[in-house]
This record gives C-alpha cells, sequence and structure tokens, in this order.
C-alpha cells in the first residue's frame, strides 16, 4: 500500500489569505504537478511577467508554502523553488475560522474558490479550441455512508498522487499541466434549479 499522503496544514487565517491568491494557488498547483522550478519558468507557464512570479514565490516563502531548492539550483545565484509539501496543502476551515481574522480570511477564500469553481466548469464545457486536449466530465451519484464516502475520496487521492509522482519532473516531452477538479460530498438540497 502507498504511503499516507503528507498534506501541509494551512493552520493560520493570514497563511489562508496567501492561498486565496489565483496565481499563487496556480504557482501551488504548477510546482506540485511539476517539480522545481524558477520564477521565469513559472511565468512562462502561467504567461504571467518574471518579476510577478518572483513576487508570487516570495510570498508563499513569507507564509512557508515554497521555499528554495538549492540541490537543483546551477550555481549560489539561481533561485529554484519547490513546494514546502509535495502532496500539497488542507484546509480545515472551521478551525481556521475559530482565530483573530479567520472569518474574513475563510470568505476571501471561499469567494476565489467558488470563482475558480465557475471557471473550470464552464471551460471543461465549452472550451474546444484545442481539439488535441482531452476533457473529460464525470458527473455521479454514489449512495455512501460517511466512512465508504471517506474510503472513496482516499482511494481516488491514492490514484491521483501515484500520477503526480509519475510525472512530476518530467522534461518538455508534450505534457502540459491538466487540473483534476473533483467534489466528493452529499448532494447539495435545495440547488436544483429548473430551466426558465
Amino acid at each position: 500500500m502507498p504511503p499516507e499522503p503528507s498534506r501541509q496544514p494551512v493552520h493560520d487565517p493570514t497563511m489562508l489569505r496567501a492561498i486565496a491568491h489565483p496565481v499563487r494557488t496556480r504557482i501551488l498547483s504548477e510546482l506540485t504537478a511539476s517539480g522545481p522550478m524558477r520564477a521565469a519558468d513559472l511565468a512562462r507557464e502561467l504567461d504571467i511577467p518574471a518579476n510577478q512570479a518572483s513576487f508570487h514565490l516570495r510570498q508563499l516563502a513569507k507564509y512557508g508554502l515554497v521555499e528554495e531548492d538549492p540541490a537543483a539550483a546551477r550555481d549560489k545565484r539561481d533561485r529554484v523553488w519547490r513546494p514546502t509539501s509535495t502532496d500539497g496543502v488542507t484546509i480545515n476551515l472551521t478551525e481556521l475560522e475559530q482565530q483573530p481574522g479567520g472569518t474574513a480570511a475563510s470568505a476571501v477564500f471561499r469567494r476565489h474558490a467558488v470563482s475558480w469553481g465557475h471557471v473550470v466548469v464552464d471551460a471543461a464545457y465549452t472550451d474546444d479550441r484545442d481539439p488535441g486536449v482531452l476533457r473529460s466530465v464525470n458527473e455521479n451519484a454514489v449512495r455512501l455512508t460517511r466512512e465508504e464516502a471517506a474510503q472513496l475520496a482516499g482511494e481516488v487521492d491514492e490514484v491521483l498522487t501515484r500520477w503526480v509522482d509519475r510525472t512530476r519532473g518530467r522534461g518538455d516531452d508534450g505534457r502540459r499541466t491538466y487540473l483534476m477538479f473533483s467534489v466528493l460530498m452529499p448532494y447539495p438540497d435545495g440547488r436544483a434549479q429548473e430551466d426558465d
């Protein structure tokens, strides 16, 4: 059995605010998927200026979410960055909201998450400009106990972790970063809407 993923806990509201920024979230995702990268490489991948990538990397480092990787650097001036946890982060909003400033940080994070969710779903259903890219949307209803839901989430996580580990650090061999966006939760009550 593969080792249990060890995600870095987001333990304070300022750390939560740091990752609520869309560019920082994308940088963390890219570093997790690709492995150590320079600011210039991230800038090219995210199509942003290099100084903007550097700024956001420093902010993520300030909160302990990324760190320099001297072993991957060419020399002492070369700055290569890696996530402090290759398995990503874990966020418990209920706990964070109990801390001073936690409710406001949670609101910022939720707004970002909702906005990002809309972008992802819209792109999955409408963005067909590149026919060489696979898009797959799955929506399944399954009856589970809480324990079964936890087991299913763990099994899906194991599969994704194996794929991330298998492909992390590979060079420019035709790969691009894909997003696997999934939500497992009880069916939202009162959210079904009929078409007009």
